[in-house]
């Protein structure tokens, strides 16, 4: 488990339990959602996509802002992620995808807020996250860059056309 403080409250981020699913899969549901995520349908569907991101090693929390639960995470790691075919992947390269659950979480700036604190988490261990939001998805990629990530291109996945959104570590003063 991580808690991180943000600005909009605690956040903590948990690994995703069987008892989860049902929520999970009521947001990939939501037209919002499922337009981008394409996981909508039973929750089988949605059960069936953690199993296959924790088989690969990755990380796949729910996130609960002061409690409530409202977001999903996956952390990976980019360098063995078939994103590494599509820029200079370093060792420790962490990959990051966010959905943000209830539509109430949507649309008022939250997203950028988050993704700014996790992503400041995840740079202590990490030389760089990157993302690769739908480049359809304009304010999950508004989201990624008020969060201090960096459009590098546009790239070509089998399921879509993405943004590659890069955030590197900061340099201490003096350091080049």
């Amino acid at each position: 488990m991580t808690v991180v403080a943000t600005t909009a409250g605690e956040l903590l981020l948990r690994p995703v339990e069987p008892a989860d699913l049902p929520l999970l899969a009521a947001w990939m549901n939501d037209p919002a959602v499922a337009a981008f995520w394409e996981l909508d349908g039973p929750a089988e569907r949605t059960a069936l996509h953690v199993r296959r991101e924790l088989d690969a090693g990755n990380a796949t929390n729910l996130g609960l802002l002061d409690g409530v639960p409202m977001s999903y995470w996956e952390v990976y790691p980019a360098e063995r992620d078939r994103l590494a075919e599509h820029y200079p992947a370093e060792p420790g390269d962490t990959g990051l995808h966010l959905l943000l659950g209830p539509a109430p979480y949507r649309g008022r700036g939250l997203g950028a807020v988050l993704l700014a604190a996790v992503a400041e988490d995840l740079l202590r261990g990490a030389p760089r996250v990157v993302a690769e939001p739908d480049v359809r998805n304009t304010a999950s990629i508004r989201a990624f860059q008020r969060a201090g990530f960096t459009a590098v291109r546009e790239i070509d996945l089998p399921e879509k056309r993405a943004a590659l959104m890069v955030r590197e570590r900061a340099r201490p003063q003096g350091t080049v």
